[in-house]
C-alpha cells in the first residue's frame, strides 16, 4: 500500500490543478445532483419490533384515520394573575382563531371553551388547530399565518406559544458551531507550523472532504430515511478528522522539507508514510461507525453510515487534493512567521527527549496512578445514568415549543406533556366487551402514578378500545416507564379469556427506545474492544500494546460517560456551558460515543506508539522507545487532540439539544483520550512493563499477518535506493 501511495502523491503533486479541478467538478455534481433530487430529512426515530411500534401499528389497523394530517396546538396562559375566562381574554383568543381559520389549508379549530381544553384555574388553555394536508405538504404561509395569528392575543397581553408538526426541524450548516470550531483549529495550526499560510491548508483540505460528504449525505436524504441529527453529526465528525488527517500528512511533508529532501519527493513519501496510517487510522474510525448498524437500530445505523462517509471523504481528500495542495504552496511551507517561531527557538537543545517524556520516565508509576485515579473518579456518575430521548422540555427557554411544553406542565401537570396510548385487546374474548374495556379502565386507574384515565374508546368491531392515560410524571422521568411497564403487565381474566393491554404512543416509543439501546451497549463495546484488540495486536505485533490500548479505551469510555451524566443528568455547570434544561442522556448517545471515540483513540494510539515500536525495533531500548515518541509524535497527537476539542467544543454551543450533548461528550472524550490515557497512562504503563510490553509468542507471529502502516519498508527502500545512486554517480565521477 505504501508504494500505492508514494505514486499517488507523486502523481498529485504532478497533476496538481488537475487533481483539484476533478475534486471541483465532483462536488458540482453532487450538489446539482441533490439540488434535483430535493432531499428531505425524517424526523422518524422509531426501532421496529419494539411492543410501543407493534401496538402502533395494530392501533393504526384498528382505528383508521386517514392520512396523516398536519397539526398545530396553540397554548395560551393568563398573565399577572389574571384569568382566561374574562372577557377580554375570551375575545382574544377568539380572534386569534377567526384569523387562523382565514387560511385555507386549515380544516379546524378547536376554542378552548367549547372542548374544555382549558385547565381548573383558568390560567392555561391550548387550541388544537387540524390541517387538510400533512405536515410536508403545507405551504411555508400557514406556518407564517399562525405566527401572525397569535400576535392578537399578544398585544392583549397574553402568554401564547406554539408546538406541532407544522414547525420545522432547523438543519444547521455552517453555523456558529463550525466558525468557532475552525478559528480555534487555524490558532492551534498556526503555532503548530509557525505560519498562519499554511495552517489554512488543514483546514481547506478539511473542508473540500466535508463539502463533499454534505452533498452525497443530501442525496442520500432523498432516497432514504436520515434524520437531520445524522448530518449535524456528519459535520462534526468530518471536519474534526479532515483537519487532523491533513495535519499529519503535512507535518510529515514538512519536516522531510526541512531535512533537504525535493518537493515533490517529500510529498510522494510523506503520502506513502504518513498516508498509510491516515488510511488506517480513517478505516478504524469508518468500521467503528459502520458497526453501529449491528445494533439493529435503523436511524442509528444511517447516523453510522454518514458519519462514516464524511470521514471517507476526509481520507480521500487528504492522500489526493492533499498532496495536490502541498505542490501548489511549493516551497512557502518551509517559511515561518516570525512571531510565532519565537517559541521554539530555544527546544533544539534537547533533541532525544521531551521534558514531558523525561518526567514520565522518572515518574511512571506516580503518572499512572494519578491518571487512573482522575478516570475512575469522574467515571462514578456512569453508574446513575438515564437513557431517554430530549422533548420539548429540554429545548432553549426562548423556543416556543419549550415554552409551550412549561406552560402546559404549570397548568396540567407534568405528565399532560406525556400522554400514553392504551390499547385494550379483547378480540380474544366472546364476553360482553363493552363491560371489559370499563373494567380494562377501572384497572388502570387503580395504577400509581396515574393522573387522569379517559373513558375506553372501541372501534367499529368492538374488540379493540382506546385508552388515554396522563401519568403524574414528566416523559423521561423513570416513574412514566415503570408506569409503561405496570399496565403492559395487566391481565384482566373475564371467564378464563385474558384481555391484553398494549401502550403506544410517543412517550412509549421513546421508553421503548431507550431501554432497546441501553441493551444493545454491551454488546457493542465488547465487539469494538474485541475488534480494537486484534487490529492493534496486529500492527504491533504485541500482547501487552493492544490490552493497556483497550483498558485506556474503557477508562476514556467510562468517564466520558460519567462527565456527560454529571452535566447533562444532574445539571452541574449547566448555565455556564449553555444546557438549557438538565435530563436524561440521550438515548443513543452512549453508543454512538463509543463508535467514534474507539476510533479517534486508535488513531491516537497509532500514531503515537508506532513512532515508540519503530524505535524500538531498531535500538531495542524501551525507555529510549518512549522519549522518542513522546518527543517526535507528542507534539502531532497534542496538536491533533486540541483540534478535535476544539471543533467538538463549537457545538456545545450549537441549539439543538441532541447537538449540544453529543458535541460535550466528545470534547471531553477527546482531553481524557488525547491527553490523560495517550499521552499519560499509556507511556507510564510502557515504562512499567519494559522489555515485555513488545513481546508476542513466536508461533503468534508466525499467524499474524505483518502490517507495515507507516511505510517504514517503503522508506528502507527508497533510502536504498538513493545509496545506489550516489553510489553510481561516485563511481562514473571516478572513472
Amino acid at each position: 500500500m505504501s508504494t500505492l501511495l508514494y505514486r499517488l502523491g507523486k502523481w498529485s503533486a504532478l497533476h496538481k490543478k488537475t487533481v483539484l479541478a476533478v475534486w471541483v467538478a465532483l462536488i458540482a455534481i453532487i450538489f446539482i445532483s441533490a439540488f434535483l433530487l430535493k432531499p428531505s430529512f425524517s424526523g422518524d426515530m422509531t426501532i421496529p419490533g419494539t411492543p410501543s411500534e407493534e401496538a402502533n401499528t395494530l392501533l393504526k389497523d384498528e382505528f383508521p384515520s386517514g392520512p396523516d394530517a398536519g397539526s398545530l396546538r396553540i397554548v395560551f396562559g393568563a398573565e399577572d394573575n389574571e384569568n382566561l375566562t374574562s372577557e377580554t381574554s375570551q375575545q382574544a383568543i377568539s380572534e386569534v382563531l377567526d384569523k387562523i381559520m382565514e387560511d385555507e389549508e386549515v380544516e379546524s379549530a378547536a376554542s378552548p371553551f367549547e372542548a374544555q381544553t382549558i385547565n381548573a384555574d383558568g390560567t392555561v388553555a391550548y387550541a388544537d388547530i387540524s390541517y387538510k394536508e400533512a405536515a410536508a405538504d403545507l405551504p411555508e404561509s400557514s406556518l407564517e399565518h399562525a405566527e401572525d395569528s397569535i400576535k392578537l392575543a399578544e398585544d392583549k397581553g397574553l402568554q401564547v406559544a406554539m408546538k406541532g408538526d407544522i414547525i420545522p426541524t432547523e438543519v444547521e450548516i455552517g453555523g456558529i458551531s463550525e466558525v468557532i470550531g475552525i478559528v480555534m483549529a487555524f490558532i492551534v495550526l498556526s503555532i503548530t507550523f509557525a505560519s498562519f499560510v499554511v495552517a489554512g491548508l488543514p483546514i481547506l483540505n478539511a473542508l473540500l472532504g466535508l463539502i463533499a460528504s454534505i452533498g452525497v449525505t443530501l442525496i442520500g436524504a432523498s432516497i432514504f430515511d436520515i434524520t437531520s441529527f445524522s448530518l449535524s453529526l456528519s459535520v462534526m465528525i468530518g471536519l474534526a478528522v479532515g483537519i487532523d488527517y491533513a495535519l499529519f500528512i503535512f507535518s510529515k511533508h514538512k519536516q522531510q522539507v526541512r531535512d533537504g529532501i525535493d518537493i515533490n519527493e517529500s510529498i510522494a513519501r510523506a503520502n506513502g508514510t504518513a498516508g498509510g496510517a491516515v488510511i488506517f487510522a480513517g478505516l478504524t474510525v469508518i468500521v467503528a461507525l459502520c458497526g453501529l448498524t449491528v445494533v439493529g437500530i435503523p436511524f442509528l445505523a444511517a447516523m453510522g453510515i454518514t458519519a462514516a462517509l464524511s470521514v471517507l471523504f476526509a481520507v480521500l481528500v487528504s492522500i489526493t487534493a492533499g498532496p495536490a495542495v502541498l505542490a501548489l504552496v511549493g516551497r512557502r511551507i518551509e517559511k515561518k512567521n516570525r512571531l510565532l517561531s519565537k517559541s521554539g527557538k530555544n527546544n533544539k537543545e534537547q533533541t532525544n527527549s521531551n521534558a514531558w517524556g523525561r518526567f514520565v520516565i522518572k515518574q511512571p508509576l506516580l503518572v499512572a496512578i494519578i491518571s487512573i485515579v482522575i478516570l475512575v473518579v469522574i467515571s462514578i456518575p456512569a453508574m446513575d445514568m438515564q437513557l431517554g430521548l430530549p422533548d420539548d422540555g429540554m429545548k432553549a427557554e426562548d423556543d416556543t415549543a419549550r415554552q409551550a411544553y412549561d406552560m402546559l406542565s404549570d397548568g396540567f401537570g407534568e405528565g399532560f406533556n406525556g400522554p400514553l396510548a392504551v390499547l385494550v385487546d379483547a378480540s380474544g374474548t366472546s364476553g360482553d366487551q363493552s363491560a371489559q374495556f370499563v373494567k380494562a379502565t377501572e384497572e388502570i386507574g387503580r395504577l400509581d402514578n396515574v393522573s387522569q384515565v379517559t373513558p375506553a374508546v372501541p372501534n367499529e368491531s368492538g374488540k379493540y378500545a382506546i385508552i388515554n392515560v396522563i401519568p403524574e410524571t414528566g416523559p423521561n422521568d423513570s416513574g412514566t416507564a415503570d408506569l409503561v411497564h405496570d399496565i403492559r403487565e395487566l391481565s384482566l381474566n373475564d371467564g378464563g379469556e385474558d384481555i391484553g393491554f398494549r401502550v403506544t404512543g410517543l412517550t412509549a416509543i421513546n421508553i421503548d427506545i431507550a431501554e432497546k439501546l441501553n441493551d444493545a451497549i454491551p454488546i457493542f463495546a465488547v465487539i469494538i474492544v474485541g475488534f480494537a484488540f486484534i487490529l492493534l495486536m496486529i500492527v504491533f505485533r504485541s500482547l501487552l500494546v493492544p490490552l493497556t490500548a483497550v483498558a485506556g479505551f474503557l477508562l476514556t469510555m467510562t468517564a466520558t460517560l460519567g462527565f456527560s451524566v454529571f452535566i447533562l443528568q444532574d445539571g452541574y455547570l449547566n448555565s455556564m456551558l449553555g444546557i438549557p434544561q438538565e435530563g436524561p442522556i440521550l438515548a443513543f448517545l452512549p453508543i454512538l460515543v463509543i463508535g467514534i471515540l474507539f476510533g479517534l483513540a486508535m488513531d491516537y494510539q497509532v500514531f503515537l506508539v508506532s513512532r515508540m515500536h519503530e524505535e524500538y525495533t531498531i535500538t531495542k531500548d524501551p525507555v529510549r522507545s518512549i522519549l522518542a515518541g513522546l518527543k517526535y509524535s507528542g507534539p502531532v497527537v497534542t496538536a491533533a487532540g486540541l483540534i478535535m476539542i476544539f471543533v467538538f467544543a463549537g457545538f456545545i454551543f450549537a441549539g439543538d439539544t441532541m447537538i449540544k450533548s453529543m458535541g460535550l461528550a466528545l470534547t471531553f472524550g477527546v482531553l481524557f483520550d488525547a491527553f490523560i490515557v495517550r499521552l499519560a497512562l499509556i507511556p507510564a504503563i510502557m515504562k512499567l512493563m519494559g522489555h515485555a510490553t513488545w513481546y508476542l509468542p513466536k508461533w503468534l507471529d508466525r499467524i499474524i499477518p505483518n502490517v507495515d502502516i507507516e511505510g517504514h519498508k517503503l522508506s528502507e527502500k527508497l533510502s536504498e535506493l538513493n545509496e545506489k545512486e550516489s553510489a553510481e554517480r561516485k563511481h562514473y565521477k571516478s572513472n
